[in-house]
């Protein structure tokens, strides 16, 4: 990342209160929430399988609620309208070493009740998953999959994939068991340290460590035969997963190429970033027959001459453009394209929003105000992560906001952690919140789990997203004509709503501070 309820029966529990909120939804602070929601197979799974209209609504104290639209009469609240904006592929979350750690923390049922709530149909049916090619700020320690005692392994004879079969395939594969035909992309957050370079600059940013160890910023070293052998360190990462019977279809070069930080970073020049792509990466992927293709990502860093230096000069070579099928933005770059989306579509090809901000910022130390795009922002609470009802809301606002700009998938950062939320940063303190929390052996479904299921279960990959108009609200048309309308109140009352769309309008009311789901078929 840049700098990076109870839901069910039996254990899974919350474990604390989730706030009524505001009319910004910026109140309270708890590690989980209660709600009516008992995971897939109850009234999200069994309203699913209804051949007739689905309404779900959640907030504070009852999430996840099969709710009966009546006829709607009057001046509707929100229209769909009959313009159609980005084709939609779907949501997806990031696998990290932590998430699986606290996942066995949990007693079997529950462990496969937090993968089903993530990947099932009747779930949130994250379609795509993010994994880290060696250590991520949320790995139990640093390592690559070729580090050497000294001098360098061109040869790559040192490669393995055995640390990755402890705590991150096995969480791979879990997933895999729920949707079969998930979709799974890469991206490393440092190269092997032998090939990194602590002396010069990349795009006017020092290539000194951050702290004491190799893993911790530098810069990929420019020397032929490194990026010889990393593009081919990307093909035996690529064919090690297919051996465990997990296609890779997408890579980053690095994850936010322009933030060195006190976990596993790495800096590139925005030359050398387009060389490796162009010379190295595109023919050592085509060389080896890989039909995987390259990411122009994870781009993070939104200052001028940072990120969007990198961006620009892949955009401007013809050999580096033709290989990136994708442009995958987060953080800045992504607030970035939300305000200025033609400077990114201009390049004709999708825009992947591909982690979501995790909240409770450490450089916050007073309040937020709102703003019209995203609620008011509690000030960092150095304790622990909030996983509160503001996070919730504030998860909304960025979805929304990502796909109103006009991304084609959007990608949740952690999917699970402890009620911390402390990751591998040596030197900034940082509680990360995350969609399901393990705490002390029970399972909590946070209100931003809720944000997201809102939009992703009932979207199917390929859905069309439509104009909206009144209200805060997302629309979609799936492939099979059904049209999905996603809805936010943020008022401190209940609100009734009379939605049109599809030709039809119905009526219902939405929790105060909360969402409406509504899918007509």
């Amino acid at each position: 990342s840049s700098g990076s309820s109870t839901g069910s029966s039996g254990s899974t529990t919350g474990t604390g209160t989730g706030s009524t909120g505001s009319a910004t939804g910026s109140a309270g602070s708890a590690t989980g929430s209660t709600g009516s929601d008992a995971g897939s197979g109850s009234s999200g799974s069994s309203g699913s399988q209804s051949t007739g209209p689905i309404l779900i609504t959640s907030g504070p104290g009852a999430y996840w609620t099969t709710a009966t639209p009546t006829a709607g009469t009057g001046t509707a609240t929100v229209t769909v309208g009959s313009t159609a904006a980005q084709t939609f592929q779907g949501f997806g979350g990031a696998f990290n070493e932590d998430g699986w750690v606290n996942l066995q923390k949990l007693s079997a049922s529950d462990q496969a009740k937090a993968i089903d709530l993530l990947f099932g149909a009747d779930a949130a049916h994250f379609v795509f998953g993010r994994i880290p090619i060696g250590a991520s700020d949320y790995a139990t320690s640093r390592y690559t999959d070729d580090e050497v005692m000294s001098g360098t392994d061109n040869s790559l004879t040192s490669f393995s994939i055995t640390r990755d079969m402890t705590d991150l395939i096995p969480y791979v594969k879990a997933a895999m068991g729920v949707n079969s035909s998930l979709t799974f992309w890469g991206s490393p957050w440092t190269p092997p340290t032998w090939m990194k370079t602590t002396s010069g600059s990349a795009n006017g940013n020092s290539c000194a460590l951050v702290g004491s160890t190799m893993f911790d910023g530098g810069c990929m070293n420019n020397v032929t035969a490194n990026l010889t052998t990393y593009g081919q360190y990307f093909v035996k990462w690529i064919q090690a997963y297919k051996a465990q019977g997990i296609t890779i279809s997408m890579v980053s070069p690095q994850n936010e190429p322009n933030y060195a930080e006190g976990y596993p970073s790495c800096l590139w020049d925005a030359s050398l970033y387009t060389t490796f792509v162009g010379q190295y990466l595109g023919p050592a992927l085509s060389g080896a027959s890989l039909s995987t293709e390259i990411m122009l990502g994870t781009n993070s860093n939104g200052d001028s001459g940072q990120d969007p230096a990198v961006v620009s000069a892949v955009e401007a070579n013809s050999t580096a453009k033709g290989l990136c099928k994708v442009i995958g933005l987060q953080w800045g770059m992504l607030d970035n394209f939300e305000s200025n989306p033609s400077s990114f579509t201009t390049y004709g090809i999708p825009i992947w929003a591909t982690e979501h901000k995790c909240g409770n910022y450490p450089w916050m130390t007073t309040v937020t105000a709102a703003t019209a795009t995203v609620p008011q922002i509690a000030a960092y609470d150095a304790t622990m992560a909030p996983n509160d009802q503001a996070y919730g809301v504030e998860s909304w606002a960025y979805i929304r906001n990502a796909i109103k700009a006009g991304v084609s998938t959007y990608n949740a950062w952690n999917m699970v952690l402890d009620p911390i939320g402390k990751g591998n940063d040596t030197v900034r303190s940082w509680n990360q919140d995350a969609l399901l929390v393990v705490n002390n052996g029970a399972l909590v479904i946070t209100p931003a789990y809720y944000a997201f299921r809102h939009v992703s279960q009932y979207v199917q990959p390929g859905a069309v997203v439509m104009g909206t108009t009144g209200g805060d609200a997302l629309a979609f048309k799936n492939p099979d004509g059904s049209i999905v309308t996603v809805m936010y109140n943020s008022g401190s009352s209940a609100a009734m709503t009379t939605l049109s769309v599809g030709g039809k309008t119905v009526q219902f009311s939405i929790p105060a501070n909360g969402w409406a789901t509504y899918k007509n078929q």
